[in-house]
């Protein structure tokens, strides 16, 4: 059951990732980068520390800055996704 449950938070997780478009680049453009986010959102509690690790993985890959502020919304949303999942019966 567990296992399950991990897939569906997983496919949320993803798919509000690859809607997401913070370079303007076309959602759909950032299919590594949403791997790497997803195993950070698996890896960090602190969305500060979430928002920080999905500014590097972005800047890493595209050369450029999401600014923090946008990061720290989508680590809020995510951590949300991951956190109310691990509470459902």
């Amino acid at each position: 059951m567990k296992t399950l449950e991990a897939q569906q938070t997983n496919l949320k997780i993803m798919d509000v990732l690859l809607q997401w478009d913070p370079l303007g680049y076309g959602a759909g453009h950032y299919e590594t980068e949403v791997v790497d986010v997803l195993q950070a959102v698996h890896l960090l509690e602190d969305d500060r520390k979430l928002a920080r690790k999905i500014q590097a993985i972005f800047e890493f890959s595209f050369e450029e800055i999401i600014p923090l502020s946008e990061c720290e919304i989508m680590a809020g949303k995510l951590l949300l996704i991951k956190n109310n999942s691990s509470c459902e019966l």
